[in-house]
């Protein structure tokens, strides 16, 4: 049984910077991630996209298409293989700035990272198959009944199926926590999480992401 779920987009650069911070505090306490999928695509297609947001329909689409080869590598390879393609993409799209410029453009950075992260570039073909969308939306709604409508990405869970399983809409941060720094913001937000009644912790100012 897993210890968290972390539902994840891969375009999010905040969902990646916390997924990050989640890697570290996993590598000192030995923690069980499984990773999930949350779709921005499917949250405001269904809200409707209009001529305002058209740039985030794009970015939300190629989000999509990653989360299709991340399916097509869970049903290969398992949940290890969803965390290494997750990892893998992140680091191009958000730290080395190989965002695709077009949703269509995602199966190509999918195929070069998946090469050279020494994962099969043949998931990358999954890109375009609808086929995987099933699995992506159920998971999705599953979030965000845990949580609320109202909210982004990354949600964690925490103690997952357990009887005091707790999900939480973050945390959204800007930097990378590491070592014991790491330990503290997660013990911090697992408490804040699994308290009875907390239901929100908000401020709108934020510094921009860094990667590293």
């Amino acid at each position: 049984m897993a210890d968290l779920h972390f539902y994840f987009d891969p375009v999010c650069p905040w969902a990646y910077i916390t997924s990050r911070w989640v890697v570290e505090v996993q590598r000192q306490r030995n923690y069980d991630v499984s990773w999930k999928f949350i779709s921005l695509y499917m949250i405001n297609n269904d809200r409707g996209y209009n001529e305002s947001n058209k740039s985030h329909m794009e970015g939300h689409t190629g989000g999509l298409h990653a989360l299709r080869v991340a399916s097509a590598a869970r049903a290969a390879a398992g949940n290890d293989a969803v965390a290494a393609v997750y990892t893998a993409l992140g680091k191009a799209i958000h730290a080395d700035k190989r965002r695709p410029t077009a949703a269509a453009d995602m199966q190509g950075l999918m195929r070069e990272v998946l090469t050279e992260a020494g994962l099969n570039p043949q998931w990358a073909e999954s890109a375009t198959d609808p086929l995987h969308d099933e699995v992506i939306r159920f998971e999705t709604t599953h979030a965000l009944s845990l949580t609320g409508k109202d909210v982004g990405t990354p949600i964690l869970v925490f103690h997952p199926d357990a009887p005091n399983e707790s999900s939480f809409f973050g945390p959204v941060i800007s930097a990378i926590p590491r070592g014991n720094d790491a330990l503290r913001l997660w013990d911090a937000v697992e408490t804040l999480a699994t308290t009875s009644g907390m239901a929100e912790l908000k401020r709108s100012l934020r510094s921009a992401p860094k990667f590293d």
